[in-house]
């Protein structure tokens, strides 16, 4: 008996051993610009498996969005990090990223558009189920991953983390499809309170199917083990509620994803 199990232990570490990360850069198009985003997967799962989408936050497609769609594939998921503003450009300074998002949020059907060729490139991907996909965003892709529920677009699940929390008109409410998951701090100086529960309201009126939890001493991008690194005091990491809202995510997408199975 003890030969046996031996043995499984051993085969169960040749089996890890042989576990390889995959990393492939994709080069796409909106119009004329050019959008280069990165996708995630592992090879020690079998068969087809959700899509994940992760839109980063308002300094562009840096190594914290990479971080975060290599984490997704960790758990069995393909996850692409998609391009929001063109080339994978990112930056360190405020005024660059606030400029970047502006000019790309100015326009919702722009950003909506755009996020939507993200998703397009997971359906084009064969170990992806086509019909098991979601978005994550982050600050600025949180906002991006709203609007895009906004739309209609018939997915699984959204979920923002430190967005903006744009509210929803009640024909747009009337829209989503997607369930919704947000993860919020309390102590964010950047989201007024009034807008968070204008956002609160707009989704209860119309039957949608969402959650929020508020995680007390969390300042904005409280995920980002960077954030204090910027020095803007409206931002800051919290690794308890990083750690937290991140269980309560692979949690959300269990549940949503096995529902039909």
């Amino acid at each position: 008996m003890k030969k046996f199990i031996l043995a499984l232990t051993i085969l169960f570490i040749c089996q890890l051993s042989y576990a390889k990360m995959h990393k492939e850069e994709i080069l796409y198009k909106d119009g004329d610009t050019q959008l280069k985003g990165y996708l995630f997967w592992e090879d020690s799962f079998d068969g087809t498996r959700p899509g994940i989408m992760v839109i980063h936050e308002w300094w562009g497609l840096n190594d914290y969005s990479l971080l975060r769609a290599e984490m997704l594939a960790e758990t069995g998921y393909v996850a692409f990090a998609a391009d929001m503003y063109g080339n994978a450009k990112n930056t360190r300074h405020a005024a660059d990223a606030k400029s970047w998002s502006k000019q790309i949020s100015s326009n919702i059907d722009n950003l909506t558009r755009r996020a939507k060729l993200g998703l397009d490139i997971l359906k084009k991907q064969e170990s992806v189920d086509k019909e098991k996909l979601a978005a994550i965003g982050y600050c600025f892709g949180g906002a991006a991953v709203m609007q895009l529920a906004y739309t209609g677009i018939d997915i699984k699940a959204v979920a923002s983390f430190h967005g903006s929390l744009p509210v929803a008109t009640e024909e747009q409410a009337k829209k989503i499809k997607a369930k919704v998951l947000v993860a919020h701090g309390a102590s964010d100086p950047m989201i007024p309170k009034e807008r968070m529960v204008k956002f609160n309201e707009v989704l209860n009126n119309n039957d949608v199917d969402w959650e929020m939890n508020i995680y007390g001493g969390a300042k904005h991008a409280f995920t980002n083990p960077y954030a204090d690194g910027y020095d803007l005091k409206a931002i800051a990491y919290n690794p308890t509620a990083d750690r937290r809202s991140w269980m309560r995510l692979l949690g959300f997408f269990e549940n949503i994803f096995n529902e039909e199975d």
